[in-house]
């Protein structure tokens, strides 16, 4: 987080565009959730995490490397962007190898294109969606985060991300309708372990809203694949509340966007305090009009 404060650029996104205002607001509680749930149905990204992720023995510092990623490439210099985006690629050279199909059994690799492609149109998806539910507006809306986010697609090697909320639809819907999504035991594992992530006290019943909240959210067609049905409890109700509670809490000291900041007014500082002379120079005066011409003439 404090090394948000370092680097020589203002990094990827502006402060209050479409990505810092969607990854600043506590609805990505609900996003990171909804996320996972999407990405589940893939069996390729399914197969990844069943036999290489340790969300079961260390679920906090799972979502801890996950979480860390989003920081870094939403608010970081683009050099601080770039170096957790080499750290999460060496992670994912190991995950690599083979699941079941109804054809057969079938490669998969933490490279391949279409993984990628679907694990960035599911968090893509997750956290526009929770914002559009809880959040408030988007500095161009839904089409500027879909756009603005398409850069840590691209980071991340996905080829040609989305840049339109219709396109972003339009192309999860296609998985669906080539048959390449599907339920099975390995989903139905990480679904209940999301359900009853072993958290305690009130961490715990707030969880359980978000979890519901995610449930809640989800578009239904992804529901009806996941097995999972709405509470009858108002939900959408409660999750405001935890939330706004959530918003307060984070208000008492500094976030990302504060270290980000700083970065920024550092920058802006050296820019305006840099000697008058220096930025004169780049003025031309009528005298250097007269040299062009000269130099003109004789081309």
């Amino acid at each position: 987080m404090r090394a948000l404060a370092e680097g020589d650029d203002g990094g990827y996104f502006a402060d209050g565009g479409a990505v810092w205002t969607v990854h600043a607001g506590t609805a990505t509680f609900v996003a990171g959730i909804r996320a996972l749930l999407i990405q589940a149905l893939h069996p390729g990204a399914m197969a990844g995490i069943h036999d290489f992720s340790r969300y079961r023995e260390d679920p906090i510092g799972r979502l801890t490397g996950t979480v860390r990623w989003v920081i870094c490439v939403t608010y970081g210099s683009t050099k601080q962007a770039h170096t957790e985006t080499a750290r999460v690629g060496r992670l994912h050279q190991r995950v690599a190898g083979t699941y079941s199909t109804d054809t057969g059994r079938r490669t998969y690799s933490a490279s391949d294109a279409s993984l990628l492609e679907w694990v960035h149109l599911a968090f893509t998806e997750a956290f526009l969606g929770a914002h559009q539910r809880w959040g408030g507006p988007i500095p161009g809306g839904a089409d500027a985060y879909v756009r603005e986010w398409a850069q840590a697609g691209r980071l991340m090697r996905v080829p040609s991300p989305p840049e339109t909320e219709a396109d972003l639809r339009s192309r999860m819907d296609a998985y669906r309708d080539r048959g390449e999504l599907r339920y099975d035991a390995r989903v139905a594992e990480v679904v209940q372990y999301l359900r009853d992530v072993p958290f305690t006290g009130s961490m715990r019943f707030a969880y359980r809203v978000l979890f519901a909240a995610a449930v809640a959210s989800l578009p239904r067609q992804y529901r009806k694949l996941l097995g999972l049905r709405r509470t009858r409890l108002p939900v959408i109700t409660a999750t405001r509340i935890v939330l706004a509670i959530s918003s307060r809490a984070l208000a008492a000291g500094p976030r990302a966007q504060d270290f980000a900041r700083q970065r920024h007014h550092r920058l802006q500082h050296a820019l305006h305090a840099a000697p008058i002379t220096k930025r004169e120079s780049a003025i031309p005066s009528a005298a250097d009009d007269r040299s062009q011409q000269r130099s003109n003439a004789e081309d």
